[in-house]
């Protein structure tokens, strides 16, 4: 009852802002173009407002080809409301230096906005393949690592994107494999056979939780995973092949990193990979004698501006960092969360070479 109710109110809060913005996105478009504000203005507006609030929620209770088109096409809008607004506001801010014809300002916004648009969706499903090499003190044998992160299966990527990753990850023939998170996305149900293709993967698997995991209910993620051949970590500490991998689940609480870390028996003359969803607390992961961490949930802020805000909450946004020997890499994630848009990113498997120093 407690998850439902919570649910409710961010749907409720969501609607309320998503509201705002298309009213303004609209009502600027209108102005632009010369369009009246009549009863139609109206109700394009509170369609295009309860878009996505209502698509969530179709998804959440019965999910079908219809429904995921539905979900798809709303969380599309989503995303290209958003560039209509920073357009309007770029338009806004010239328009105080420069006049500006404003019928000619909103077909170029326009255009421009369908040009982006198409293109961060079409970048969306681009794979790429990044490959960093990195040292660990006393590993025994080389081996190669794919770091997989945020892949959020869900009402838009489904069943057809887990076999893809999984044959991805095949070609790249690794020796082990990491995923740190947000395997699920929390937009629809969760289906045992939706993750069957794990089972081909021709590596053995690492899995630490993520926050979208914890959105949908540890339990119902554990039941539909835990029939997989991953290996689910959660606070504790296995070794394959000489490397103590240490597995931390998702917690909003600030301090549960530091916790659960200093309650492990971490031996600091042996190699030692951390799995850790959020790209935090490098500090206290080298105080616990940690070589290297991987981490996501960033998405390298997906979208163009949004980096910009995401770079502010995470320092360590993407990529490669190194902080008094300990090694962090972030991934820019494996997929998308909201609309299935990437602009200044992209989604990418990495693939690590570990190498012995």
């Amino acid at each position: 009852m407690r998850r439902i109710i919570q649910y409710a109110m961010f749907i409720s809060l969501f609607f309320v802002g998503f509201l705002v913005l298309n009213y303004y996105v609209l009502y600027g478009m209108s102005f632009l173009l010369g369009l009246p504000l009549n009863n139609t203005f109206y109700v394009v507006m509170i369609i295009a407002s309860i878009s996505y609030p209502l698509a969530t929620l179709i998804e959440r209770m019965v999910s079908n080809n219809f429904t995921r088109i539905f979900y798809t096409l709303a969380s599309a809008w989503m995303g290209i409301s958003f560039y209509l607004l920073f357009m309007l506001i770029i338009y806004l801010l010239l328009s105080f230096f420069f006049p500006l014809p404003r019928e000619s300002a909103g077909i170029i916004i326009i255009v421009l906005t369908i040009i982006i648009s198409a293109y961060s969706i079409y970048n969306s499903y681009l794979l790429e393949i990044n490959e960093i090499e990195m040292h660990l003190n006393g590993l025994k044998q080389d081996l190669k690592a794919v770091h997989l992160s945020d892949i959020h299966i869900g009402s838009i990527r489904n069943s057809g994107y887990m076999e893809r990753i999984v044959n991805e990850t095949n070609k790249l023939n690794p020796d082990v494999i990491f995923i740190t998170g947000d395997m699920v996305d929390g937009s629809a149900r969760l289906h045992k056979h939706t993750f069957k293709s794990i089972d081909s993967l021709n590596a053995p698997a690492f899995f630490v939780t993520g926050n979208h995991e914890t959105y949908e209910g540890l339990e119902e993620v554990f039941r539909v995973l835990g029939c997989t051949k991953l290996k689910i970590l959660q606070e504790e500490l296995v070794e394959f092949k000489g490397i103590q991998v240490v597995g931390v689940g998702y917690s909003h609480r600030g301090d549960h990193l530091k916790n659960t870390l200093s309650k492990m028996k971490i031996k600091k003359e042996k190699p030692s990979v951390l799995l850790y969803h959020l790209p935090v607390g490098l500090d206290e992961v080298n105080a616990a004698g940690i070589d290297l961490q991987l981490s996501g949930h960033t998405h390298n802020g997906q979208m163009i501006p949004f980096n910009f805000l995401v770079k502010i909450m995470f320092p360590y946004i993407s990529g490669f960092y190194e902080y008094n020997g300990t090694q962090l890499y972030v991934s820019q994630g494996t997929g998308t969360w909201g609309p299935p848009m990437r602009l200044g990113s992209r989604c990418e498997l990495v693939v690590i070479q570990l190498k012995s120093l």
